[in-house]
């Protein structure tokens, strides 16, 4: 854990135990909402077959994106979780949307 902390440069063990919490409610609530913003898109497993699981985790990622920053917000860690989302974007090829 120590690594990991000075990686994210985390000085306190509450502070990591809110990230991982709100890591974990990101997921649940990114995947959780996923169907309904299939249902809204018109995506329907009959339709699609086996190609419904792969749209649907294409739908599940910009989805996960924004919560995490929204959720982190709420538990006040809007700096760690904005500067993580940049940082992960960059790594992606995405950086463009972060001109500077």
């Amino acid at each position: 854990m120590k690594e990991l902390k000075k990686r994210w440069k985390i000085e306190s063990n509450f502070q990591l135990a809110i990230i991982f919490i709100v890591f974990a409610i990101t997921g649940s609530t990114s995947a959780w909402l996923s169907k309904p913003a299939c249902f809204w898109l018109g995506i329907m497993k009959e339709d699609f077959g086996f190609w419904y699981t792969p749209v649907r985790l294409l739908i599940i990622f910009p989805l996960y994106q924004v919560l995490l920053v929204l959720i982190g917000s709420l538990f006040g860690q809007f700096k760690f979780f904005w500067t993580f989302e940049k940082k992960m974007l960059k790594r992606m090829g995405l950086g463009f949307l972060f001109k500077q």
